[in-house]
């Protein structure tokens, strides 16, 4: 066994080839198992599962395999994985493709066709038999996790270790169905050193774009983590810039919801990066209130653009701490202390809930803007809710609710996200459904399992929207898309909460193998419903079978405890969806 003590560091490097910007990789003290003097000479090559994550210092262990093969709708995004291992260094390593050459002279462009290397962040694991509330130094590990998917296209591979990349082919909404094949060229500097070869089969049916997806996904946006990794002012011209390519991830993958902040710090200090107020609260000295939207209006036509566009929650109006606004008289900034249901806190907020229904209809965002709150007891919000009553009536809420409290008003909770493990009875599924009302569930840093750490296994991602639709909701929620730590290229722990928990996506508009596997659960699920819509219109014995075979999948979906089959139950469902797409060759559904 050799012990490796390798030392953590992020310097920005420039390799031979201009396109070869690279930055040093985290690393930890390490031990190594693999004998890499007897490995032979060159850059070694095998396609994978996109489940798998490799170990950087252990030689891999695959089933060699020199062809990617792969299948799916027109319009969807299909992922694999490659992995590179060589025992000594390599520079200048890129990837390039020929066009996807279909039959009857069709051909899909080689710009469809992606790569990423993925680089390793620090990570940890829980302990055997230990759950995420016993987090304690001795009940983890401290490891290596293959995660983020680096917007680099060169790269210099260092000896003695494994280089796995993300493959990613977007099929066109109008390629045409059938056969069709392509080349991976592996280069070290501009020699050709391996082909290998990509297979894929575009079945009839099309997926609608991102924006018509029916699932609905809220993975909270935290915009001021974006100013600060990449050192630029807030609402900036250059921090649009850096907004652009984060959010736009976040709409491919079918965001439905805008967060948003209507005071400061509404989870006080939870998060590297504290919210700032997206309206500026001022208090005259004649004590009359003003309220600029100036920010809010922006970044809210900034994530319409972007095409996020179904729902506004606004955060919050029972904050983790005090509440802010600017006070005239004193030249500053001021901070206090306000409890539900008091006249002092009642007299905070009239003048402003009235003056921000004026601004949503001149705006037109009234009907799709709720007044958002998380985990807040039923006696709390049943003050709120009399007090948007009264000065807000249908004004829309959401609830991120742990402990059940919408049964006590079940009609005024628009949008309801249930704890993992709760599950609504039929007659109240029934009920927000005929209202028009979403429901959806959430996990966060007390759930081992179904989670998107950064070491949970990646298939948990798909899993997440399984489930969701298994258990009869519309969608998933997760309180940090981009909650950035200190060093979210190198490190991805965060005070006491499990690495990974604060973000699933990586400055620079990098993606991560767990945002990309929920976005493929996504894709799967919106696959399912128009497949069974499908099937629920046809009279056919074959359609019924598959309807009961369905309903049989599903029952493995519905679980809260990590199972021994996972890759074999995604598998099945997996395998249904092709199924069900045969029977259906001519049209696009």
């Amino acid at each position: 066994m050799l012990a490796l003590l390798l030392l953590v560091g992020c310097t920005i490097k420039k390799d031979h080839n201009e396109n070869c910007k690279n930055y040093e990789e985290a690393s930890i003290k390490v031990d190594v198992l693999s004998n890499w003097r007897v490995l032979p000479d060159g850059i070694h090559s095998s396609f994978s599962s996109s489940d798998i994550r490799y170990e950087k210092f252990e030689i891999p262990v695959v089933n060699s395999s020199k062809q990617w093969n792969t299948s799916g709708w027109r319009g969807e995004r299909l992922s694999g994985q490659l992995v590179l291992w060589s025992k000594a260094n390599a520079d200048e390593v890129s990837i390039r493709f020929t066009d996807l050459q279909g039959e009857n002279g069709a051909m899909i462009s080689n710009e469809n066709i992606g790569f990423n290397f993925i680089r390793y962040v620090i990570t940890d694991e829980f302990a055997e038999g230990c759950s995420p509330q016993e987090r304690k130094p001795e009940n983890y590990k401290e490891i290596l996790s293959a995660d983020v998917l680096d917007n680099t296209n060169c790269l210099s591979i260092r000896g003695e270790t494994t280089q796995p990349v993300w493959l990613s082919i977007d099929v066109p909404g109008d390629a045409t169905p059938g056969s069709y094949t392509a080349s991976l060229e592996l280069l070290k500097g501009n020699e050709v050193i391996e082909t290998l070869a990509i297979h894929l089969e575009v079945q009839a049916q099309t997926l609608p774009s991102p924006s018509e997806w029916v699932f609905h996904l809220d993975l909270w946006q935290n915009p001021f983590a974006v100013s600060r990794v990449a050192g630029v002012e807030n609402w900036s011209q250059e921090h649009w810039e850096e907004l652009r390519p984060v959010m736009k991830m976040l709409a491919d993958a079918g965001q439905k919801v805008i967060t948003t902040t209507i005071n400061k710090k509404p989870w006080d200090g939870q998060t590297e990066d504290a919210y700032e107020s997206m309206i500026e609260w001022v208090l005259h000295e004649d004590g009359s209130w003003s309220y600029d939207y100036s920010v809010f209006d922006n970044w809210v036509q900034f994530m319409f653009d972007m095409g996020i566009d179904k729902q506004i929650n606004c955060y919050s109006m029972v904050p983790w701490g005090d509440l802010y606004y600017y006070d005239e008289s004193k030249g500053k900034e001021v901070s206090v202390t306000l409890v539900p249901g008091t006249s002092t806190y009642n007299d905070f907020w009239r003048p402003f809930l009235i003056s921000f229904v004026e601004h949503l209809e001149e705006k037109g965002w009234r009907e799709i803007t709720c007044i958002a709150m998380d985990e807040i007891e039923a006696d709390v919000m049943k003050i709120i809710l009399d007090l948007l009553d009264e000065t807000a009536p249908g004004l829309g809420v959401s609830l991120a609710d742990k402990s059940q409290s919408y049964r006590i008003f079940p009609d005024r909770i628009a949008d309801l996200c249930v704890a993992q493990g709760f599950v609504l009875n039929e007659n109240d599924r029934d009920f927000r459904s005929e209202n028009g009302f979403t429901t959806t569930w959430y996990v966060c840093c007390a759930q081992e399992f179904p989670n998107v750490f950064t070491f949970s296994d990646p298939a948990e991602g798909v899993f997440i929207a399984w489930h969701t639709i298994s258990a009869g909701l519309d969608g998933f929620l997760r309180w940090a898309y981009n909650n950035w730590v200190k060093e979210p290229l190198l490190d991805s722990r965060f005070r006491a909460l499990p690495a990974g928990d604060t973000y699933i996506v990586y400055p620079g508009g990098r993606s991560s193998v767990r945002f990309e596997k929920l976005r493929e659960g996504i894709q799967d699920v919106e696959k399912l419903r128009i497949l069974k819509t499908k099937l629920m219109t046809s009279s056919t014995n074959e359609a019924s079978k598959k309807l009961s075979e369905l309903e049989n999948i599903m029952k493995h979906f519905q679980i809260v405890e990590r199972p021994d089959n996972l890759n074999s139950i995604l598998k099945d469902g997996k395998k249904w969806l092709d199924e069900v797409s045969l029977m259906f060759p001519d049209e696009a559904l």
